[in-house]
């Protein structure tokens, strides 16, 4: 998953980009292996962990987990999570991190069938979190809703009224003005594909997305492509007044509306490599992920919901962005199993739409 925050854009870029690619976010990192030796015991002293590349801990809590921990913390970014998810996959051998934070539900089931990840179950686990584990493998740690969003000025400026569900974006009212992402490759694009399987069923879904795409609707590669340079709303210049994003993202421009009717859930998963040189500082790291300085730091550096429920909302995500609760709810495990059918079958209902 990718989303640099709305408003917070150009403040945070330079940290976010800081964590593509392979950096030691502790500050006393020294970019040594996790296979690094201790001076005694020849224990690992670093943990390494995967994320995507919206991974943005405070220093403070970084800091803090490696004081309490006394394992020096890395973290590697490759790309969104589809990007992790692929990584991890090819490498899984002889994997190269000791685990993995940011997985979406809809990949989380596929790294445990896979035999990626190794059973771990976090003891401290809050309640709410207690049925979204995937087996005894993949530990939630946050949560969010994947919507479409609108921009009610653009509406009011073209004397439009703007969409309230997702049944009206095929609608010729609504022509060439809607952006979504793609399944192949983003997690957005995904949880949408996820969620109109769910609504409109084996077959009904095909008509939906073969709608949006005849009616002008334009399917992006990415989550900052479609709401950064694509969406007329938040800060965005761009053409389309409707777009692919999240429940949250109201609570970073306020001016904004969710669709709420088009709302899937997100959760983001945690967990141990099978094979990890370090299983000790992943195990370590999973458990930080959930205590109440993390999760209470969730919202505004990772922009996601915490999975503890007990945890309280900043104000202005409690008054702009509360998660819906009808949420579409497909079964993330009936998903994962089919979810090579259903890319393929998106694949050519898209480049038969573009002939």
């Amino acid at each position: 998953m990718s989303r640099t925050p709305h408003r917070a854009l150009a403040a945070l870029s330079v940290a976010a980009l800081a964590l593509t690619g392979c950096s030691v976010s502790g500050s006393s990192g020294d970019g040594a292996s996790s296979s690094a030796s201790g001076a005694g015991g020849g224990e690992p002293t670093t943990v390494t962990i995967m994320t995507h590349d919206s991974f943005n801990l405070p220093q403070e809590l970084v800091q803090k987990f490696e004081q309490e921990s006394g394992y020096t913390l890395k973290t590697t970014a490759p790309g969104d999570a589809g990007s992790v998810v692929n990584q991890l996959l090819l490498a899984k051998d002889e994997p190269t991190v000791d685990g993995v934070y940011g997985v979406e539900d809809h990949s989380a089931h596929r790294l445990v069938r896979e035999g990626v990840v190794a059973a771990y179950t976090p003891k401290d686990l809050p309640a709410s979190a207690q049925d979204r584990m995937v087996e005894d493998r993949m530990t939630p740690v946050d949560q969010g809703q994947v919507c479409f969003n609108t921009d009610p000025a653009w509406f009011t400026d073209h004397d439009v009224e703007a969409p309230t569900s997702i049944d009206q974006l095929d609608d010729p009212e609504y022509a060439k003005l809607t952006v979504a992402t793609s399944p192949v490759a983003s997690s957005p694009g995904l949880a949408l594909l996820a969620a109109t399987t769910e609504k409109y069923g084996d077959d009904g879904w095909q008509d939906w997305w073969q709608g949006l795409m005849e009616n002008g609707g334009k399917v992006a590669d990415s989550w900052s492509d479609a709401y950064n340079s694509d969406f007329s709303g938040g800060e965005g210049k761009g053409q389309f007044p409707v777009v692919l994003s999240y429940s949250s993202s109201p609570a970073f421009a306020p001016e904004t509306e969710v669709i709420e009717d088009s709302c899937t859930p997100q959760v983001e998963y945690a967990g141990v490599l099978e094979g990890a040189k370090n299983p000790e500082g992943a195990q370590a790291f999973v458990d930080f992920l959930l205590t109440e300085e993390v999760q209470s730091a969730l919202p505004e550096s990772m922009y996601m919901y915490p999975i503890d429920e007990s945890v309280q909302l900043p104000e202005e995500w409690a008054q702009n962005a509360p998660l819906v609760e009808d949420a579409i709810t497909p079964d993330p495990a009936r998903i994962d199993e089919r979810r090579e059918d259903l890319l393929k079958e998106w694949t050519a209902l898209s480049e038969a739409s573009r002939r």
